[in-house]
């Protein structure tokens, strides 16, 4: 069956789904997205993914008012259409259609397009294996900070990382690990510490990163916000992705040497556990 999807403000089978070829999203990246995982058919950090949509439109001057197109019904009647238990709602706005001129235009209404996708996310087979990962440098643009469509040296970077026959890349800049290609990166140290990147325009600002810092500082675990480097990385006891749909999920080797004992760790088990206890605790349906 044709999934449901939602296009500027029309339900419709995602077959007949139409953008603008001159839609900016398309031809400048001039567009924004968030992704909303669904667990038990509900919505998990709605609202936060909400605030990071505003800040994300505010950045870019892309004149969009979520309160006038009430986008928690939208993402709720798409999981209820396409009978969703477990899966993402994806949502991107661009600035809209207009003549291609690298000057944005004025005026422009904005695009707006959502649909789900159906994936294992609690009992993801990489979250019980762990994930391989390798080091590239991060020669992404300098705002981050932004969830931008712009994506497609990440994209370069996990091809390359699955063709050597991993799963996936983390990106380094002045010697310090950045993140991954669509995750945020963290490290447990020998003596329990949690270790991750503080917030600038470096990293994407994780929704799932900051749910899992106040859930692991709640459970008594010192978490720290600095730089790591690669070194650190490799000789820490574990090492873990968050991200919105990998939720926590275990990095056993680093540039083909073991992270800890080379399987997923105790540590970020518990961490898992944790965000998926208090994520279902606070779904919205």
């Amino acid at each position: 069956m044709s999934r449901i999807v939602h296009v500027n403000g029309s339900f419709l089978p995602e077959e007949s789904a139409r953008l603008s070829i001159f839609d900016r999203g398309l031809l400048f990246a001039d567009a924004v997205y968030e992704v909303t995982a669904v667990i038990d058919g509900g919505l998990v950090d709605f609202d936060a993914h909400q605030r990071r949509l505003r800040r994300s439109l505010g950045e870019l001057g892309i004149a969009f008012d979520p309160d006038a197109w009430d986008l928690l019904g939208v993402h709720r009647e798409l999981v209820q259409r396409n009978d969703l238990q477990e899966g993402l709602v994806y949502l991107q706005i661009s600035r809209g259609a207009a003549d291609r001129d690298f000057v944005q235009p004025t005026g422009a209404e904005p695009s707006v397009i959502l649909f789900t996708q159906s994936l294992p996310l609690l009992d993801a087979p990489a979250a019980a294996r762990g994930l391989r990962v390798i080091t590239r440098p991060d020669l992404r643009w300098h705002r981050r900070d932004i969830k931008t469509t712009q994506l497609l040296y990440p994209s370069m970077m996990k091809s390359a990382a699955v063709e050597m026959g991993v799963d996936d890349v983390w990106m380094v800049e002045n010697g310090d690990i950045t993140e991954g290609s669509s995750s945020n990166a963290h490290i447990i140290t020998v003596d329990g510490q949690l270790i991750t990147r503080p917030l600038s325009h470096d990293i994407l600002h994780g929704i799932t990163r900051a749910a899992v810092l106040d859930y692991a500082a709640e459970a008594g675990i010192e978490v720290v916000e600095r730089p790591f480097s690669v070194a650190e990385a490799r000789s820490a006891r574990e090492a873990f992705a968050t991200s919105a749909t990998a939720f926590v999920t275990p990095v056993v080797e680093i540039d083909g040497g073991p992270v800890g004992d080379g399987v997923p760790g105790p540590g970020t088990d518990r961490i898992r556990a944790l965000y998926i206890e208090r994520s279902r605790e606070r779904l919205q349906f």
